[in-house]
């Protein structure tokens, strides 16, 4: 089984990248059962939603939309790696769920969310509710790192005890919802 950590924002200064590659890093070194891949969705530059043909048909005429769609389809488990935007998850995502539709059906995912106080929880909140409508299913166990600032110093992420249990319980979760979903796909 592959797990895919998605780091979402693509913004220029995000801090994203390293609270992924912790992610990433973490979930290698804690075999659940799984490959661990990271997709960075900055250097896929997906554009703003270009396909003439709907996703649910897998018509796709971009190269980038076929890259895409072959990350996504040979994936069994997601972690979003997403931060909020004015209480949402960041455009990026949104465009970067639009792109594909049976790719993502019957997949676990779950969420890291970093940002000011509330962690990123109201941006988690929303996204919830789109993977839902792709036939995804999103768990509960998830990380949460509120004021990720000061957890970042040189460009990398310093995760405490409660950021490493959370992510332990998380990975351990999708690998048996992984596992359980596998007959559906």
């Amino acid at each position: 089984m592959k797990l895919n950590i998605i780091i979402t924002s693509t913004r220029p200064g995000r801090n994203g990248k390293p609270v992924g590659d912790w992610m990433f890093d973490y979930a290698k070194a804690h075999d659940a059962g799984f490959e661990v891949v990271l997709t960075d969705l900055a250097d896929l530059a997906l554009p703003v939603m270009d396909e003439p043909n709907h996703p649910r048909l897998k018509k796709y005429v971009h190269e980038h939309t076929k890259t895409w769609s072959a990350i996504v389809e040979g994936s069994d488990a997601f972690v979003f790696v997403l931060p909020e935007y004015n209480f949402a998850p960041p455009p990026s995502f949104v465009n970067a769920l639009d792109y594909l539709s049976q790719e993502w059906a019957c997949k676990p995912c779950a969420f890291v969310s970093y940002g000011g106080v509330s962690g990123g929880l109201r941006s988690v909140q929303v996204a919830k509710q789109i993977v839902t409508a792709l036939k995804m299913m999103p768990l509960p166990e998830q990380v949460v790192i509120p004021m990720v600032f000061g957890h970042l110093s040189e460009g990398k992420f310093t995760a405490e005890k409660l950021h490493e249990d959370s992510a332990g319980a998380m990975v351990a979760e999708l690998a048996r919802w992984a596992k359980a979903l596998a007959v559906l796909r």
